[in-house]
């Protein structure tokens, strides 16, 4: 079988420290921002001419906090339990938008805000972004109404966007904590709430009460909450 290789054009900035609370899909957090950073060579500034009459960009990235595909240790599957079946049926990988396939290899559909040129670099300013940290970008293609959206699609077990079952809720002390944070940091609570209301949860968890206390990064904070029936209820927002 041929093999190919990819340059690594980009990296990644988002608020997303790890996998956990990542929205399975791009768009669902709108107010999760990011920037993408340009490497050598592709960091030059011409390369971006036109861009800005365009308001949402393709990326094509890896799953870099998959196991390499090429390991062969790791067992390769031709099903998966998607969440949104509950995380108990099984369909085939190429049925679904799983990040474990054959190749680590995604697509994102997010917003973007412009060019900006800092320190002598290159970055992107995204938006409703579903990146983690740190993801490779292999390539950026711009969004093309006309040929990239087909209203009448058919999208079988995912035709309309995810309800957001939960209501988010912040203790006293979490509020205590947004509200002593700099003003950089304004729109923290709006991205704690967009992201829990995703249930981050595993899907078997889905509108069931759960006793546990979650924690996952966000930005510079490790957030701690936990689920009563329809209610999520953030306990803290500290500093990492």
């Amino acid at each position: 079988m041929t093999s190919y290789q990819h340059q690594v054009i980009a990296i990644t900035h988002s608020p997303y420290k790890e996998k956990f609370a990542v929205p399975r899909q791009p768009g669902l957090v709108v107010s999760a921002k990011a920037e993408l950073e340009m490497l050598p060579p592709y960091d030059d500034v011409n390369a971006f001419n036109g861009l800005e009459a365009f308001s949402h960009l393709w990326l094509v990235f890896e799953f870099h906090k998959n196991a390499p595909s090429f390991d062969t240790d790791i067992t390769w599957s031709p099903t998966v339990r998607p969440p949104r079946l509950g995380g108990n049926k099984r369909v085939g990988i190429f049925a679904t938008r799983s990040p474990n396939r054959p190749n680590n290899i995604g697509l994102s559909l997010v917003e973007y805000h412009g060019v900006i040129q800092r320190d002598g670099k290159i970055f992107l300013s995204l938006s409703s972004i579903d990146l983690v940290d740190g993801t490779p970008i292999i390539d950026i293609k711009p969004y093309i109404p006309y040929a990239d959206s087909i209203p009448n699609a058919k999208a079988g077990f995912a035709q309309t966007s995810p309800e957001k079952l939960l209501a988010v809720d912040f203790s006293q002390d979490a509020v205590s904590q947004l509200q002593s944070l700099p003003s950089h940091y304004s729109g923290l609570q709006l991205f704690i709430k967009e992201v829990l209301q995703q249930d981050p949860r595993p899907a078997y968890k889905k509108s069931k009460a759960d006793n546990k206390i979650y924690g996952m990064l966000l930005s510079d904070f490790n957030i701690k909450w936990q689920c009563t029936a329809s209610t999520i209820t953030v306990l803290s927002v500290d500093y990492v």
